[in-house]
């Protein structure tokens, strides 16, 4: 009976990853007691040919509190059951367990070494997640939960883990995290972190300064009120601060240049197949074909690093003091290999540069004033794109003469990306991504 209110519950959250699709059997393939009320599963749901497995803290009682009603799975054989990561009564069981580093069952419950959690905090869920679930507790932690499990250490427990042990700048101080072995490897199934609650949003803060300029449209981006050039700038150098860490705390290497050939053949796979999706591509399509033509004209060794892999203004944070960057997890989409390869950090300046971009012209998708405002539009990316790019290259990130090259190609691959989601997702954002192939 469990098994079928599991399954009717799961295809409506909004982190399933199968939504759309029949659900054609779920299993439980994990069921632990970590306290009275509080029960940890594993399931596995079968859709078609693709197997996925998701992790739920279930909460057990025979009524579900008022309180609790939101988060309601279902009665079964007199028991109510429900998403226990929304019962503060229960989950500061996993803070107890990660600060004594308690083995339950296949369960492991770790802290980093040093690191004091105060058990005391009660815990609330943010609500804006898509793939994971996060407990906030008070204002000292954040629990994120990794809600579909992929075998394997999690890129972001094991970059912030080794970053937090060279005390590294420009992180959130990690604490714990909890693990069990999914097929024969250590998989990751969450982390805590230091949260940090007198932060503010980088894309919330670029928003905030394009519509201060959108407000005084007869002024330049550098006079407006909201200017952000001279954030654009920290945030470039604490992203070569964090590149030139991560390169110390992991291996590092070389692309041939034979090997960025072949890599810029297959952005050109990628390229036709958007075309063939988004039709409004094709007359652009030359530009991004002249880009990663131009890097094999010129194609030499290129270093290679652990890299974020999913960079953008959302994965930062400004406290009163610094830039912190969160979210080392890559694109959550990518098989775990892939998010751990090793790649140019110029993979990520070009997505940040995508990003100033997006900050800059969303705004003018329902405007009614876009075409007077383009101008300032093209203006503030242009002034904090090189601002950001200044920034990297002061905080020893290398911006050689010939890393433009590749660098623009990264970009127009991006742009690429982008293009495919507007199109299936937001079809009114499609102008902004489709500007890129006119700069």
């Amino acid at each position: 009976m469990l098994t079928e209110l599991l399954t009717g519950w799961i295809a409506h959250q909004r982190w399933f990853a199968g939504k759309g699709r029949p659900i054609d059997a779920l299993a439980v393939d994990s069921d632990l007691e970590l306290a009275p009320g509080l029960r940890h599963l594993i399931v596995s749901v079968r859709q078609g040919e693709t197997r996925d497995r998701y992790q739920l803290l279930l909460g057990c009682r025979q009524e579900i509190p008022d309180r609790l009603t939101h988060a309601q799975i279902g009665y079964a054989d007199g028991q109510g059951f429900y998403d226990a990561a929304h019962d503060a009564d229960l989950t500061g069981t996993l803070l107890e367990a990660m600060a004594a580093g308690r083995d339950l069952g296949p369960l492991r419950f770790r802290h980093l070494e040093g690191a004091g959690i105060d058990t005391s905090q009660r815990s609330l869920v943010l609500g804006a997640e898509q793939s994971n679930t996060s407990l906030v507790y008070g204002d000292a932690y954040i629990c994120k939960l990794f809600r579909r499990l992929i075998p394997g250490v999690n890129p972001e427990l094991e970059i912030t883990n080794a970053l937090a042990l060279r005390k590294a700048a420009h992180i959130a101080q990690p604490y714990g995290w909890i693990e069990t072995d999914l097929d024969g490897e250590p998989t990751t199934l969450a982390m805590t972190q230091e949260f940090l609650s007198n932060a503010n949003d980088g894309w919330a803060l670029a928003l905030a300064s394009v519509r201060d300029l959108y407000n005084s449209p007869e002024r330049s981006a550098s006079d407006a009120g909201g200017d952000f050039s001279a954030e654009s700038f920290r945030l470039g150098t604490a992203t070569a601060e964090v590149h030139r860490e991560m390169a110390a705390a992991f291996p590092t290497g070389v692309m041939e240049a034979a090997e960025v050939k072949s890599l810029m053949e297959d952005q050109r796979r990628r390229l036709a197949r958007a075309v063939e999706e988004v039709p409004e591509l094709a007359a652009r399509a030359h530009v991004a074909e002249e880009a990663y033509q131009r890097v094999v004209d010129v194609a030499h060794a290129v270093p290679v690093q652990r890299v974020h892999g999913d960079y953008h203004l959302g994965q930062v944070m400004r406290t009163p003091t610094d830039w912190i960057i969160l979210d080392f997890e890559g694109e959550p989409g990518q098989p775990l290999a892939e998010r751990r390869a090793l790649s140019s950090p110029l993979r990520d300046v070009a997505g940040m540069l995508r990003s100033f971009d997006y900050a800059a012209r969303h705004l003018l998708a329902d405007h009614p004033e876009a075409g007077d405002l383009h101008a300032q539009a093209v203006e503030w990316a242009e002034l904090n794109r090189s601002s950001f790019l200044a920034g990297y290259s002061a905080g020893g990130g290398r911006l050689r003469g010939e890393d433009a090259v590749l660098l623009r190609a990264l970009e127009l691959s991006k742009a690429v990306y982008e293009v495919v989601y507007e199109a299936r997702n937001r079809p009114s954002w499609l102008p902004v991504p489709l500007a890129a192939f006119d700069a």
